[in-house]
């Protein structure tokens, strides 16, 4: 797979596939410009090496419609004020008239395409509308990580029909998380938590033959719990998953992989900021749900984290955007950030957890893909990487 610095820009029509899928306010402003932030530095390359950036991303999901309030015109103005340039923000991103508006672009120049998901046939794969896509550009450079588990048109096909390469964003995601499943230093912990057991097992599978330690929390821990037969109240439960929890437990004794599990839990009647909630463990009541691990399994996960020298951490402890519950993540977080291991942390709500608590600055990867790094910890490979692997020439019809 080449790299972008391989690629010839200048003189050049770029199509960065970014992924500037960022949260708005009412009034239409951007409310978090982090995802922007992290796709400048690709954007810069392709306009000071003389080539024409021409940007494309969705935003939201408007399912194949023109949805006015998902248009990227705020984004646009974000992106100019990064960039210290101006953007030109089209209104829509196939068909002769952005053609023609591409071609007149300057050298040097940003060009906004409109949400692709206006477009029902991105979500399709629809390959005559990757060639369309295709026919706006020279050059493919993917650097949407959090889009690349998905084999969208504007991930996949372009690929297909020209000289292509990751963006700087997605070589770093992909170097980092080969860095930690290949050659990690040890010990290597992985500390797994969220809601649903469900999206954590081939994850689990897959680590066992990876790390030393797997410690786990959040809503999917119950499930774990049950299969040990411990009492867990009205906790959350995937009770056609107890076997397949017991099976994992089994199979990470026999591989000598250690898992921990909570000993204590906040225990609460009600998701509520003034919620009554009392320290339970290692079972919970009837009536009440555990909503965040308690004191000594932070304490005992802390002293784990300790020892490592490899952490990879995807998925919160607790409810964390409630603050009763927010212990846990804040003490697993501030574990990592003193240890003197090697830090990955999984996007979506860990990342929003690391940055809440005020420990971004503290880890050594954010990624910037949820679902992206969570298939990747499931020893899949990301579409959007097979498509650059394969590279030029894999479409039926050959390059355009």
């Amino acid at each position: 797979m080449k790299t972008m610095r391989e690629l010839r820009m200048d003189g050049k029509r770029v199509f960065i596939r970014a992924d500037l899928n960022v949260p708005l306010t009412k009034d239409g402003r951007v409310a978090n410009s982090h995802r922007i932030e992290q796709s400048i530095a690709t954007i810069r390359q392709v306009i000071t090496s003389g080539g024409r950036a021409i940007v494309a991303s969705h935003l939201g999901r408007p399912k194949g419609e023109v949805v006015e309030s998902l248009r990227l015109a705020p984004v646009g103005d974000k992106l100019s004020n990064l960039l210290h340039c101006p953007v030109r923000c089209l209104t829509d991103c196939v068909g002769p008239e952005i053609e023609k508006a591409v071609d007149e672009s300057a050298w040097g120049s940003v060009t906004l395409l409109e949400n692709l998901r206006f477009h029902k046939e991105e979500t399709d794969n629809d390959p005559e509308f990757g060639a369309a896509l295709a026919r706006l550009a020279d050059v493919y450079v993917n650097d949407a990580f959090g889009c690349s588990h998905r084999a969208h048109a504007s991930i996949v096909r372009l690929c297909e029909r020209m000289p292509s390469a990751p963006g700087l964003l997605l070589q770093k995601e992909i170097e980092t998380f080969d860095k930690i499943l290949t050659d990690p230093k040890r010990p290597f912990a992985a500390v797994l938590g969220g809601a649903k057991v469900a999206d954590k097992i081939p994850v689990i599978s897959n680590l066992l033959g990876k790390v030393d330690t797997i410690i786990i929390g959040g809503g999917m821990a119950y499930t774990f719990l049950k299969a040990k037969g411990i009492e867990i109240g009205s906790s959350l439960l995937e009770a056609d998953l107890v076997d397949t929890c017991n099976r994992l437990l089994e199979d990470a004794t026999t591989r000598g992989v250690s898992i921990l599990l909570p000993v204590d839990h906040i225990a609460t009647k009600e998701l509520a900021v003034d919620a009554e909630i009392e320290v339970q463990g290692p079972g919970i009541k009837t009536g009440w749900m555990g909503a965040d691990i308690g004191p000594e399994t932070t304490k005992r996960y802390s002293a784990e984290l300790a020892k490592a020298q490899t952490v990879v951490w995807n998925g919160p402890m607790g409810v964390f955007e409630i603050l009763p519950f927010a212990g846990g993540s804040r003490g697993v977080a501030d574990a990592i950030s003193e240890s003197s291991a090697y830090s990955v942390v999984g996007g979506g709500d860990t990342a929003a957890a690391v940055e809440k608590f005020g420990y971004g600055e503290s880890m050594n990867h954010i990624s910037t893909g949820g679902g992206a790094s969570l298939e990747l910890l499931s020893g899949i490979e990301l579409p959007g990487i097979a498509a650059l692997r394969r590279g030029e020439g894999a479409a039926a019809g050959g390059p355009l």
